[in-house]
């Protein structure tokens, strides 16, 4: 019967190591720093194509766009978070519309867009602003730091 418990308890220490939720993120380039969304936002990724302006617009609104018949709206995410312009937009990030209240076509306008990460959520630690609702936390990966950004937040 020990025997029994003693198994019991090391299950039940192998269920919470093995609980540790994992999200996948996509990794993209703002300036000189790296920053990730879930992937779970996002519906696809496009080339910066021809972008037509919208006037009075805010200034964090780079453009629209015609994206399979429907009008995207393509925000500069560096204007949204105070990033220094450096570096050349080369990509859109394009977001479920789904996942926004107004469901509204937005798309960011990235640097670069890397890759698809699993992350664990004991490696997102708590980030360094708490009035900051746009950032959902910073994760330690390479040596690097890369800051998790929730687009619904930031876009509001």
């Amino acid at each position: 019967m020990r025997q029994d418990s003693i198994t019991t308890e090391m299950g039940a220490d192998d269920v919470e190591e093995d609980s540790a939720e994992e999200v996948q993120v996509l990794e993209f380039q703002l300036g000189p720093e790296t920053y990730c969304v879930d992937i779970e936002y996002v519906s696809e990724i496009v080339d910066k194509g021809q972008l037509t302006a919208v006037p009075n617009a805010p200034n964090h609104v780079e453009g629209v766009m015609d994206l399979r018949g429907r009008t995207t709206s393509i925000i500069n995410p560096k204007s949204l978070l105070s990033i220094d312009e450096e570096g050349e937009s080369k990509r859109i990030v394009i977001f479920d519309p789904n996942k926004f209240e107004d469901e509204a076509a937005t798309g960011w306008l990235v640097d670069e867009v890397y890759q698809v990460v699993r992350i664990s959520m004991d490696d997102v630690e708590d980030p360094p602003l708490e009035k900051d609702d746009s950032i959902e936390g910073v994760i330690k990966r390479d040596g690097e730091l890369v800051v998790w950004i929730s687009p619904v937040h930031a876009i509001e």
